[in-house]
């Protein structure tokens, strides 16, 4: 029996995701819940599980492809009938577990799926054939999914389609014949008009070979909050304030943790102390931990802190948030914020992460940045952008000492926080960075 696999819909109504990797061939036996590889959806990247047991006869989109929710993307032998009989009248077939929310409708057909032929253009073809005629271009088997296609990156494979080069006209010059990036751009410099480089142009005046120009299409991640910061930054009325802050004796404390027993090996940082911060803050100004319900025309204020951290991954920018962070002290903090940290660097931040955001930071000191106008999560009041901490002479004790200053930027809704709770929130956020015993006082 053969038993199809289509898209899952991941969750929060996405309809579509692209196929980042497989971890499987045509030919491998897998096992229930084997991971088969990966996708990319608008928000995070998920690996899929396998709904059956049995081997793998289809593999219908490379890497790099953008597949609809339900479109069949993998399909297996899983050796029974429809009835779930194994063939011969043995033990029934692993029937699907639902591992991940919506894997589609059940199969309707036995038969294997019909695998789309992906056209490339032939470069070397005259330009009348390239344009339209069939015999100028290169169809790729069936089989050539996982089996015999060149050996090359996902990425690379993909700016191979995007400049309509078929690789296999290529000659590798990596390790053991890999088609790298370079290898495509060249070829597509020599051979393809309109590619960026003029036809048969010398290297040198591509700067080496690369081309003079990269198109990537936006989608994924990087689309999903292009979108978002438009929608917010024309749709809530921003305002930023800005508060410069003597956070000597704040990083004096942080070292002190770092040298404690409890904190070995967990990292502790500015980042640790203004979550902890905005907690307390926001506890007693309400107002930014709330939420402008456009559809019912209501404001709802949250009694808990789902606080988001944005991160910048190679995918683009993410803001996965802390659980009730407002029920964790200092310790708890760190190790949560470690862990999102570690998971969004990997792209493994799931969609349930991304979710149900109330207040948002962003750390830009540790690009150097001193301050900024940070546009907010959609959905969310606030966000805080801390700037780096640098040794400045400032007025200490009525005299002029070096001392640890940075500067916190706030952005608010306006139709939610007016410019009195907006000031005092961040006042004492910056009091609590100042001195971290404040903390107790206004908690």
């Amino acid at each position: 029996m053969i038993a199809e696999f289509r898209l899952p819909d991941l969750g929060e109504g996405l309809t579509e995701s692209e196929i980042v990797s497989w971890h499987v061939s045509i030919g491998d036996t897998v096992t229930l819940n084997q991971v088969l590889g990966e996708v990319e959806t608008a928000k995070a990247v998920v690996e899929l599980p396998s709904p059956y047991a049995g081997t793998v006869t289809a593999i219908t989109h490379e890497p790099g492809t953008m597949v609809e929710v339900g479109e069949v993307i993998i399909a297996f032998d899983v050796a029974g009938d429809a009835d779930g009989e194994a063939a011969g009248g043995g033990e029934p077939a692993p029937k699907r577990v639902p591992t991940l929310v919506g894997y589609g409708a059940d199969p309707e057909s036995a038969a294997p799926p019909i695998r789309r032929a992906r056209v490339f253009a032939n470069p070397l073809a005259p330009a009348a054939v390239r344009e339209g005629s069939a015999a100028g271009a290169v169809t790729a088997a069936p089989d050539r999914v996982q089996a015999d296609r060149p050996r090359s990156t996902p990425p690379v494979r993909k700016l191979a389609r995007d400049l309509g080069i078929d690789l296999e006209l290529l000659a590798g010059s990596g390790e053991r014949g890999l088609i790298t990036r370079r290898d495509v751009v060249t070829f597509a410099g020599d051979h393809v008009p309109g590619s960026g480089t003029a036809v048969g142009a010398a290297p040198s005046s591509v700067n080496g070979g690369e081309a003079r120009e990269v198109r990537t299409p936006i989608k994924g991640v990087r689309k999903f909050m292009a979108q978002a910061m438009v929608e917010s930054a024309f749709t809530a009325p921003h305002v930023t304030e800005f508060l410069t802050v003597d956070v000597t004796e704040g990083m004096e404390f942080l070292a002190k943790l770092r040298s404690r027993k409890d904190f070995e090996g967990v990292k502790v940082t500015p980042l640790t102390l203004a979550a902890k911060a905005v907690c307390v803050a926001a506890a007693r100004h309400p107002a930014l931990n709330s939420h402008w319900d456009q559809a019912a025309q209501e404001v709802v204020a949250f009694n808990y802190m789902n606080l988001g951290i944005a991160a910048a991954t190679p995918r683009g920018l993410v803001v996965p948030n802390v659980k009730d962070a407002q029920s964790l002290g200092l310790h708890g903090l760190a190790v949560a914020l470690g862990a999102l940290a570690e998971t969004a660097r990997a792209g493994k931040t799931q969609p349930a992460d991304l979710a149900g955001g109330t207040f948002s930071i962003t750390n830009i000191g540790v690009f150097g940045i001193d301050a900024g106008t940070p546009i907010l999560n959609p959905g969310e009041a606030g966000i805080l952008a801390l700037g780096a901490v640098r040794r400045t002479p400032w007025e200490y004790r009525g005299e002029v000492a070096l001392r640890q200053v940075m500067t916190l930027s706030l952005s608010f809704d306006h139709r939610l926080v007016d410019g009195e709770q907006g000031s005092r929130f961040l006042a004492e956020v910056g009091a609590v960075m100042a001195d971290p015993a404040m903390a107790l006082v206004l908690g």
